[in-house]
């Protein structure tokens, strides 16, 4: 039994037993108990558009019939055996991925959330080069773990200053603010290297590697010009500094232009690990790591995963990547999303309250500031969040102290119709509170 009771009863309960830190979007936090496509319903019957994904998790669509028989077929058969024992959903959810990594001899482990992705990442490249130094993008999100935090450049996800590693912050993530702001794209990627090379020069005893979103998620969906990490990149094989590509929120043709986000910096070839999550389970619980070989294959102790690698949770990464390949849903991010993208632009000209609106593909942020100037205004996005649930809207927010960027990430599969609809929500949501005295 989980108890009866509307919304308000269930957010008492859940107040009384679960960390007062676990956030909660909207004044009265909404209950989704059902959904379908790209709409989900919540317990008092109202139906969403749905714009975030499950925190772009929901990659194809919400209830895929795919997926869940999958799912269902191997729930009937085997739930859980660990990868102590041959698991064939297991090598061919990795043949798969393997293939469509783009990285030489590449071996997967998998895991079961991003969080451990990048924890294993971190464990993998410390071990091989016998360095706990790491270089990570200032502005950076890389999960909740002790290590995570420790490389996340984003003060508003980072509990704490302790950290197993010693980490490097360099410049490269966000293209439109800070020192280099004013600088054209090839200028401002010299800059970086620049700073990248001033920051080596200060460390002695070899460097592990540098872990990167290629377009940063929380931090509100900004990136450094394309070709930077292969700018980069030069300067880290000079070195033999291993290059983690965080894909967790910009994998699998979310952002419409490429597979991976690795490939908008591929001047010198694929990452050596990558890690992913998030949308391959399309909700279930599915996380990993692609390396290079001799990277995944150095460490010298014996390991297991318990849950990575479910026989049900791979089934399901099975089916959701083959629907996604068939339908080239990575095609359909980058048509919708660049349609969605400029009627955003257009429907938010000349409000003051926007600063930027910004993406590729199905991955875009409005950043909103205090009309006339150009201070974060995080109380005008939980404003425009508020007034796009409204409307039959769901967003998700990011970005700096607060948040004030509102995330715009739907399934892979959002329709032209869908994309309009949302955005002539969100113009309202936007109007309402640009209209409104600042506070």
């Amino acid at each position: 039994m989980t108890g009866g009771g509307g919304p308000e009863q269930l957010l008492a309960r859940h107040r009384a037993v679960l960390p007062d830190w676990l956030s909660l979007y909207y004044e009265r936090p909404v209950e989704l108990t059902h959904g379908e496509g790209r709409h989900v319903w919540d317990s008092e019957g109202n139906r969403y558009l749905d714009f975030f994904g499950g925190i772009l998790t929901t990659m194809t669509a919400h209830a895929l019939p795919e997926v869940g028989r999958a799912v269902a077929e191997q729930a009937g058969r085997l739930l859980h055996s660990s990868t102590l024992y041959l698991n064939r959903p297991m090598v061919a959810l990795a043949e798969r991925i393997a293939a469509l990594s783009g990285i030489r001899d590449p071996r997967v482990f998998f895991t079961t959330s991003g969080t451990e992705a990048n924890d294993t990442a971190l464990l993998l490249a410390t071990a091989y080069r016998r360095s706990n130094q790491v270089l990570a993008l200032r502005n950076s999100y890389h999960g909740r773990s002790f290590s995570a935090v420790g490389i996340t450049g984003n003060s508003a996800w980072s509990p704490t200053s302790l950290s197993p590693v010693h980490t490097l912050y360099v410049h490269g993530g966000v293209r439109t603010r800070g020192p280099f702001a004013a600088l054209p794209d090839a200028a401002f990627t010299e800059a970086c290297v620049a700073d990248l090379r001033d920051v080596l020069a200060q460390t002695r005893g070899g460097v592990a590697a540098l872990i990167a979103e290629p377009v940063q998620g929380v931090g509100g969906f900004t990136s450094g010009p394309d070709g930077l990490f292969a700018a980069f990149r030069e300067v880290l094989d000079a070195e033999g500094i291993l290059w983690i590509s965080d894909e967790v929120q910009t994998g699998w043709g979310r952002t419409g232009e490429h597979f991976w986000g690795w490939q908008a910096h591929a001047g010198h070839g694929p990452p050596d690990v990558l890690t992913f999550a998030k949308g391959i389970g399309n909700g279930m619980s599915i996380g990993g790591v692609v390396a290079r070989a001799e990277v995944m294959n150095c460490l010298d102790s014996n390991s297991i995963s318990t849950f990575g690698g479910s026989p049900v949770t791979m089934a399901a990464g099975l089916a959701n990547l083959e629907y996604l390949l068939a339908h080239d849903l990575p095609g359909n991010a980058r048509r919708v999303g660049g349609l969605l993208i400029e009627r955003l632009r257009a429907v938010t000209a000349g409000l003051g309250l926007v600063r930027e609106v910004r993406g590729r593909g199905l991955m875009i942020g409005i950043e909103l500031v205090r009309p006339g100037t150009d201070l974060p205004y995080p109380a005008a996005a939980s404003r425009v969040l508020e007034a796009a649930r409204a409307g039959g809207l769901l967003l998700g927010k990011g970005g700096g102290p607060g948040g004030s960027v509102l995330r715009i990430a739907p399934p892979l599969s959002l329709t032209a119709a869908e994309a309009e609809a949302g955005a002539e929500v969100l113009a309202a949501a936007l109007r309402a509170v640009d209209a409104e005295p600042a506070a």
